[in-house]
C-alpha cells in the first residue's frame, strides 16, 4: 500500500492506496509543522487519527509533503513516520510545494503557488522543483495567505485603521481586547491559525463592504509584488494554484494576477486526488 500525506498548517490530509488504485482509505489529523510540532506529538497525533483497522503493516511506502518542511526537517519527518509504520521500505519527505506541483502539472513543468492559511510558490520542470523563492513564513512573509489578510484586519482593527462603520462587528467577531489578541498571537501556539481564521469573514464580506474587497486584493497584489514578481520571466508562465483562499477567491486573485501579466491555471482546493493520481500511474 502507498500511503500519501498532505500536511498544511492547520490539517494533514491521508489517502492509503492499492498500487493499481482500486483500494483507498482517507483521513484527516492534525497539521504538522516541524518548527512548531515535536516528535512525540506528530506521532501521538497521527496514531490517534488513524481509521479503525488501518492497515498499518501494509504500508510500503510513505510519501509525505509538508508545509515548513525543508531539507533540514526530512531526515526529523522520516524517523517520526517509520515509528509510526515501521515496515515502510520507502519514506519520501518533500516541502509541499512539490505536492502542489504534481497535484496540478503532473510530469508537466510550469508555475505552482499555495495560498492557503500560508503561501509558498515554485518552478517545476516536470519532476523537481528548479527554484523556490521563499516565502519567509507568517512572521516574515506569507502575503497573500489566509494568516496574512487576518493579520491585515487585526492590524487595521488595534491601531484605528478600520472604518468605523465596521468597528462593532469586527470587535464582536475578534472577541478579545487589544492587549488579549497581542497575547494571542506572541504567546499562544500556531498564531498563523489564530490570525488565518479571520479570513473568511473577510472573503465573505468582499462585495458587501469596500474596505473588505480592497484588503483581499491588496494582500494578493502583496503576494505578487513581495514574492512571484522575483521569479526571472514570471508572466511567461499560468499560475496554478493550490489551497482554500485561492479556491474559494480566484475572483480577487485573478484580478491580481492579471494585474501583474499573469492569468490563473488549474485552481485546486487541495492536491490529495491530484497526488493519488501521480503516484498510482
Amino acid at each position: 500500500m502507498i500511503l500519501i500525506a498532505d500536511s498544511g498548517s492547520t490539517k494533514t490530509d491521508w489517502a492509503c492506496v492499492s498500487e493499481n488504485g482500486d483500494r483507498c482509505v482517507r483521513f484527516q489529523s492534525a497539521g504538522y509543522n516541524p518548527n512548531y510540532n515535536t516528535a512525540d506529538n506528530i506521532r501521538e497525533d497521527v496514531l490517534k487519527s488513524l481509521p479503525a483497522v488501518f492497515p498499518v503493516s501494509e504500508v510500503s511506502e510513505l510519501y509525505f509533503y509538508g508545509a515548513g518542511v525543508t531539507e533540514l526537517q526530512y531526515g526529523f519527518i522520516t524517523e517520526v513516520m517509520l515509528t509510526v509504520f515501521p515496515n515502510a521500505k520507502k519514506v519520501f519527505v518533500a516541502m509541499d510545494t512539490l505536492a502542489s506541483a504534481r497535484a496540478t502539472l503532473g510530469f508537466n513543468p510550469g508555475f505552482v503557488a499555495i495560498v492557503g492559511t500560508g503561501t509558498n510558490s515554485c518552478l517545476y520542470d516536470g519532476e523537481k522543483i528548479t527554484l523556490n523563492i521563499d516565502s519567509l513564513g507568517f512572521i516574515l512573509g506569507d502575503e497573500g495567505s489566509g494568516g496574512y489578510i487576518g493579520k491585515k484586519l487585526i492590524c487595521d482593527y488595534i491601531r484605528g485603521d478600520l472604518p468605523k462603520r465596521l468597528v462593532p462587528e469586527v470587535a464582536k467577531l475578534i472577541g478579545k481586547t487589544n492587549d488579549e489578541i497581542i497575547d494571542q498571537i506572541y504567546t499562544k501556539p500556531k498564531p498563523n491559525r489564530y490570525c488565518a481564521q479571520f479570513c473568511k469573514y473577510v472573503g465573505d464580506n468582499r462585495y458587501n463592504d469596500p474596505y473588505f474587497h480592497d484588503l483581499m486584493l491588496g494582500s494578493f497584489r502583496d503576494f505578487f509584488s513581495h514574492i512571484i514578481c522575483h521569479y526571472p520571466d514570471y508572466e511567461r508562465y499560468k499560475l496554478n494554484c493550490v489551497g482554500s483562499v485561492a479556491f474559494y477567491y480566484q475572483d480577487l486573485l485573478s484580478e491580481a494576477a492579471s494585474d501583474f501579466g499573469m492569468s490563473l491555471g488549474n485552481v485546486l482546493k487541495a492536491p490529495m486526488d491530484g497526488l493519488i493520481k501521480y503516484h498510482t500511474k
